[in-house]
């Protein structure tokens, strides 16, 4: 068995290729080989076991089919897919909405998301906010917002209480128009028994 450990790090981009090379040649020999690394291009491509380690131990595993396209648990994906998130409660109608924009303008660049993304982004919480809110006489909202620097793509993950009720189909002519212009994306699903039972899922439009 061979190991190895960060066997690219600190390298320059010409020695990383050599490396790899050297790995890869190795690796059609039939030698058991063991990697440690953070260059998931690299690991996908030459292994055909993915071990993804977190909280202490073996996180997930799998072929990398399976670890890379469709990961089975949440740590995993927001590692694959280099997701920044931003989660935001709000429990009160009278919420401070200005520093929670605020909030969302300092993730955006800390996350590095495109100007027109980052814009659509907080237009985008601020309308369906808006809608949700008045609408709730006992407030409770998760907000989740994922940016996915693999993808370049910019998602908001809303969880409401009440009643089924998908908001952005009542929403007036305006709202829709800025909605449509922001958006690629918009699901609404309702999963009765959940604390948070309204559910709505937008996807920022790139570009």
């Amino acid at each position: 068995m061979i190991l190895f450990d960060e066997p690219t790090s600190a390298l320059d981009p010409t020695m990383v290729g050599e490396v790899q090379a050297v790995i890869r040649e190795l690796a059609t020999t039939g030698k058991t080989i063991m990697i440690v690394t953070h260059e998931m291009s690299f690991a996908r491509a030459i292994c055909n076991r993915v071990f993804y380690m977190d909280e202490g131990g073996i996180y997930e595993d799998g072929s990398p089919e399976q670890v890379f396209d469709n990961p089975l648990r949440e740590n995993t994906r927001r590692f694959v897919h280099r997701l920044k998130v931003l989660e935001i409660e709000v429990d009160d109608k009278d919420y401070d909405f200005l520093e929670v924009m605020s909030e969302i303008e300092r993730y955006s660049i800390r996350s590095e998301l495109p100007p027109s993304q980052a814009y659509h982004l907080q237009l985008a919480f601020e309308e369906i906010v808006q809608l949700i809110v008045p609408t709730l006489a006992d407030p409770k909202l998760k907000v989740t917002i994922e940016w996915s620097g693999t993808l370049q793509q910019a998602t908001l993950a809303f969880q409401y209480n009440g009643p089924a009720s998908n908001v952005t189909r009542e929403a007036d002519d305006l709202v829709s128009a800025v909605l449509k212009t922001g958006t690629s994306q918009i699901d609404y699903t309702f999963v009765e028994g959940a604390e948070l039972p309204n559910q709505i899922v937008v996807t920022i439009r790139q570009g």
